[in-house]
Parts: structure tokens; C-alpha cells; sequence
């Protein structure tokens, strides 16, 4: 039968939560509204009185007060349930690139590595520290250089945590401490360098002279940081002379530069001085061997000539003398004829001048040396003429005879 039927057979509400329940005498009951936290808390109390030594009556209720230990076993419960929550908010995770630093009733108690740990909450309090990342610190100062001289530097810093106890406990603020110590190092290593020095190349050596002071007053601090790098970032002079450091700049510079394509130049000029050098020497080292060799050849072929000569005089002066004149006739342009008294005129072609004159005149015009070809030329077309001639007078003397003897 559906709740609202007509007639009121069944007038039990699902949503209203009213309802007629049977009475104490079993009749019908007045209608209720839903449980109250108060009663729904009273029959939880008449359980746990159950658990532990009360007794339920009939009416809900006990039959009797219940027993000592009733208000003991709420407590137990619900002292076991916040020792659970207390023990599971015990456990945390340490990342890979973090260090937990354990402090026990405010004192260090342990360092702990990456992984899933567990320590007593309230007793105990963990602190993570990164100690893989890089952190950064900048700084821009204005000081004076060893020369009495202001500069202005911008410097940065790159650190990490090396030790995480030391970070935390030794120093209140290790930033603050880095920060400090940055400006002390660096004050000092500018105060012993010049000012040009600090403007051109001395940069990475200042770099170099703070990395190695700020790392030493650190490591005495005990702030537990390791340097990773020093930049001087920019120096420069005082606003108000800025151009006038800049002319000077410029003409280091250009200096620099000369220098640079002097040195070039000397590279390049003094090898090859060093081989013509060398060469002459090689030179005259042979031109002296050579002569040596040829004044010892000499010397040795006179002392053989002599050695023959005492042996045969007259065969060595004859034989000596033939060498001497043909050496002499062979390089001479004379001819010598052996002819009989009374014989015909023997022509003579000089056809070594002649080939001589022609070779002379080519090599002449080839040298390009145009007045000794003229006179070459001029010597030769007279030969030619003379030979011409008497080559005439011959055949005219010839027909003459022929005439004669016909007549």
C-alpha cells in the first residue's frame, strides 16, 4: 500500500521522517521527527557501556548506571585514535636533490638522505634544504683602487649548500653573511690592484683574487656554502670622467694593436732575413770547399808533373809545350795556311765568322741591345760584299784565260 493512500492506513512519511511508532502500553505513537545528535551520542554511550561492563535495558537505556570503566573506554578511544593520526603525520618524503636537517626538541639531531622517513611529530621538527640548486647573488659597488682611484664594479656570485646542518644552525641569516663577505673580498682585492688594470685585463684576475678570499672567509664562518663561481660583470669609472677613462682606453687599444702589427711584421721579415742568410752561408761554404778542392787538385797534378818531369825533361817540355799551343789555337779565330811559293791565291770563307757573326747578331737581338746588332750586321754585310767580289775577280780572271788560249 503506498504511504499516502486515502484513509490513512499508512501515513509513514519516508522524507518527513514521521511516522506513528507503538507506544510503552504497544499502542500507536505520536509522530516523530528524525534523531537528535543527542540521542544518537546516548546510544553510542550504551554501546561502549556494553564493551565494557554496563548493561542495555529494554527502553534503550541501561538497566543499571553503568560501570567505572565506561567513561575510561571513551577516553582509550579516542586518546588510540589521535595516537594514530599523531604516528601517521610522522612519515615525509626527502626529494632527491634535498637534505632533511632533524632538530629533536630543538637540538640537531640528524642529517637524513632522500627517501621516505618517519620521526615523532611535535618531538621532532625536519627542514628540507636544496642542495643542488644554484643560487645567485649580485652586487654593484663603488670603491677605491690601490691608485686612489674610484671605480665602480658589478659583481655576481654562484653558490649551492654544501652543508645543510651548518646552513641552518651555525649562521642566523647565511645570505645576509654571503652578502657581507662578498663586499669584504671584494674591497680588498680592488684596494691592491690599479685602476687600469681592474678596466682591462685584470678583470679575471680580480675575479679569480675574490673567489678564492670569500670561499676562505666562508669555510671560517662555517655557513655551510661552496662557491661555484665569481663574474666581474662590468667596471667602470666614475660618471663624471667616464669619457675621459674611455680616450684612455682607446689609446691602450690602439697601442695594443700596434704593437700587435709590429710584432707581425718582425714574424714575418726576420725568417726570411734568416734563409738569405743562411743561404749566403751555404754559398760561400761551397764556393771554399770548391776552391779548396780546386788549389788541392792543382797542387797534387803539379807535383805529378814534376815528378815526370825530373824523370824525362825533354819529353815533358815537348809534350807540354804541344798542350800549351793547342790550347792557345783552339780558342783563337786565326787561321794559318801552309801554301808553296809560286801557287795560285788560295780563297779563304771564314765561315766561322760568319756562323759566329750570325750567332753574335741573334743572341744581340734577342738581349734587346740594338746598337752592337747595328754594328754586327754592318761587319757582316761587308764580309759578304768582300767574299762576293773576289768571287768575281776570280771568274773574270778564269774567262780572260779561256779568251787567251782561244785566240
Amino acid at each position: 500500500m503506498a504511504w499516502n493512500e486515502p484513509g490513512g492506513g499508512n501515513q509513514h512519511d519516508p522524507w518527513s521522517g514521521g511516522g506513528r511508532k507503538p507506544d510503552g502500553n504497544g499502542g500507536p505513537g505520536k509522530d516523530q521527527g528524525p534523531p537528535d545528535l543527542e540521542e544518537a551520542l546516548k546510544k553510542m554511550q550504551d554501546k561502549f557501556n556494553g564493551l565494557f561492563g554496563g548493561k542495555k535495558g529494554k527502553g534503550g537505556g541501561s538497566g543499571k548506571p553503568p560501570g567505572k570503566f565506561a567513561g575510561f573506554g571513551l577516553t582509550a578511544l579516542i586518546g588510540v585514535l589521535v595516537l594514530a593520526i599523531w604516528f601517521a603525520t610522522g612519515f615525509y618524503l626527502v626529494d632527491q636533490s634535498e637534505r632533511g636537517v632533524v632538530l629533536r626538541l630543538g637540538k640537531y639531531h640528524d642529517t637524513v638522505t632522500p627517501g621516505l622517513h618517519w620521526n615523532p611529530p611535535i618531538i621532532d621538527q625536519v627542514t628540507k634544504v636544496n642542495v643542488t640548486r644554484i643560487r645567485s647573488l649580485s652586487q654593484t659597488t663603488s670603491m677605491l683602487t690601490r691608485d686612489e682611484n674610484i671605480v665602480k664594479v658589478e659583481i655576481s656570485a654562484q653558490y649551492v649548500v654544501q652543508n645543510p646542518k651548518d646552513y641552518l644552525i651555525n649562521v642566523r641569516a647565511p645570505e645576509r653573511s654571503l652578502e657581507f663577505a662578498l663586499d669584504s673580498s671584494l674591497r680588498h682585492e680592488v684596494g691592491t690592484t690599479d685602476l687600469i688594470s681592474i678596466l682591462t685585463e685584470g678583470r679575471e684576475i680580480l675575479a679569480q683574487g675574490v673567489y678564492d678570499r670569500l670561499q676562505r672567509y666562508l669555510n671560517t664562518y662555517g655557513v655551510g656554502l661552496r662557491l661555484q663561481t665569481v663574474n666581474i660583470e662590468n667596471t667602470s669609472a666614475p660618471d663624471e670622467v667616464q669619457s675621459a677613462f674611455d680616450d684612455v682606453i682607446r689609446a691602450r687599444e690602439d697601442r695594443e694593436r700596434t704593437i700587435n702589427q709590429a710584432r707581425s711584421y718582425e714574424n714575418s721579415v726576420i725568417p726570411d732575413a734568416e734563409g738569405r742568410a743562411a743561404r749566403i752561408r751555404e754559398e760561400a761554404q761551397g764556393y771554399r770547399e770548391a776552391v779548396v778542392a780546386k788549389a788541392e787538385g792543382e797542387s797534387n797534378r803539379f807535383l805529378a808533373l814534376l815528378t815526370e818531369y825530373q824523370g824525362a825533361p825533354e819529353v815533358t817540355r815537348e809534350r807540354l809545350y804541344i798542350d800549351a799551343m793547342q790550347s792557345m789555337l783552339s780558342n783563337s779565330s786565326k787561321v794559318l795556311v801552309d801554301t808553296e811559293e809560286g801557287s795560285n791565291n788560295m780563297m779563304y770563307l771564314p765561315l766561322d765568322r760568319l756562323g759566329g757573326g750570325a750567332a753574335t747578331s741573334r743572341s744581340g737581338s734577342s738581349s734587346g741591345n740594338s746598337g752592337s746588332s747595328d754594328i754586327e750586321d754592318y761587319e757582316l754585310d761587308q764580309l759578304t760584299d768582300s767574299v762576293i767580289e773576289r768571287l768575281r775577280q776570280r771568274e773574270s780572271n778564269n774567262s780572260n784565260g779561256i779568251r787567251r788560249e782561244g785566240r
